[in-house]
C-alpha cells in the first residue's frame, strides 16, 4: 500500500503538493469515490485512480525508447550540458529516471531509459549476454584480416581486454561501413576496437540491444514508451 500524493507524483500526474490541492477540490477519484485526502493508502497496482476524469495508467517503472541525437550526453543531469533526460517531454518525466548504459555524447541511436535499476543492471552484464548493434562509418576500409583480429577478441597495450566482437557488412560493395555486435559496453568500446586496427570512427549509431531494435518511425530526439513485449525482447535476442 502506498500514499496517494506518492503514487500520483511518482507516475508524473503533478506533485505531492498539487495532490492535496487536488483531493481538496474534489478532483481525485479511487474507485469511483471522491478522495478527499491525498495522504490515504491506496494499492496501485489493484485500485482504479481518476483525476479530473481521466484514468491514471500506473507504471512501477518505466522503460523509455530514446533515438539519441549527437551532441546530447547520456546522463540524468549535468550543469553544463544538455542530457537525454532534458529531451523527455513532460509526459514521460518523473524522478529517478537514468540512461540504461552510456552512448558517447557523438553517438547516435538507440537509447533505454527506465528508473527500474534490477533491469538495466541484467541488460548491461556481460555475462547475460545481450549483445548491442552498432553501425559504423569508417576513415578507410575494413580488410578481412581486420575482421579476423576484432572478431578474435582484442587486448589494447594498456592492458584492457574485449571479448570477441561479430563483424559484418551491410554492403559488401563498401568496406567503409561496419555493423558491429558487443556484449560489454567498456569506455570508447566500439572505437578503441576500430582503432586498434588502425581505423578511426567517424559516425557511430546503435541500431539494436539484445531483440530490440530501434524504431525506425522515431525521429533523432524523440522517445517513446517500450510496450511489455519490447522489453522482453531485450532479453529473448541474446545469444551465445
Amino acid at each position: 500500500m502506498e500514499r496517494l500524493d506518492k503514487v500520483l507524483s511518482s507516475q508524473g500526474i503533478c506533485s505531492r503538493k498539487e495532490a492535496r490541492s487536488l483531493a481538496a477540490k474534489q478532483r481525485i477519484k479511487v474507485n469511483g469515490e471522491v478522495i478527499k485526502k491525498s495522504d490515504v493508502k491506496i494499492d496501485p497496482e489493484k485500485d482504479t485512480i481518476e483525476v479530473d476524469g481521466t484514468a491514471v495508467e500506473y507504471r512501477r517503472y518505466l522503460y523509455i525508447m530514446m533515438n539519441k541525437p549527437s551532441g546530447v550526453l547520456s546522463a540524468s543531469t549535468d550543469k553544463k550540458a544538455q542530457t537525454v533526460i532534458d529531451l523527455l517531454p513532460p509526459e514521460l518525466r518523473r524522478s529517478g529516471l537514468f540512461p540504461a548504459g552510456r552512448l558517447d555524447k557523438d553517438t547516435t541511436g538507440l537509447l533505454i531509459i527506465t528508473d527500474d535499476g534490477d533491469f538495466a543492471h541484467n541488460m548491461l552484464s556481460p555475462k547475460n549476454k545481450v549483445y548491442k548493434l552498432y553501425c559504423a562509418k569508417l576513415d578507410g576500409e575494413l580488410e578481412e584480416n581486420k575482421i579476423k583480429i576484432l572478431e578474435s577478441g582484442i587486448t589494447l597495450k594498456d592492458g584492457t581486454c574485449f571479448k570477441p566482437a561479430r563483424i559484418s557488412l551491410p554492403n559488401p560493395n563498401d568496406r567503409t561501413i561496419a555493423e558491429i555486435e558487443i556484449c560489454e559496453g567498456k569506455y570508447h568500446q566500439v572505437k578503441r576496437m576500430f582503432q586498434s586496427v588502425g581505423l578511426t570512427v567517424i559516425q557511430l549509431k546503435r541500431l539494436r540491444i539484445g531483440g530490440l531494435c530501434l524504431d525506425k518511425e522515431l525521429f533523432e530526439g524523440k522517445s517513446r514508451i517500450l510496450a511489455p513485449f519490447e522489453v522482453k525482447d531485450i532479453f529473448n535476442g541474446k545469444y551465445d
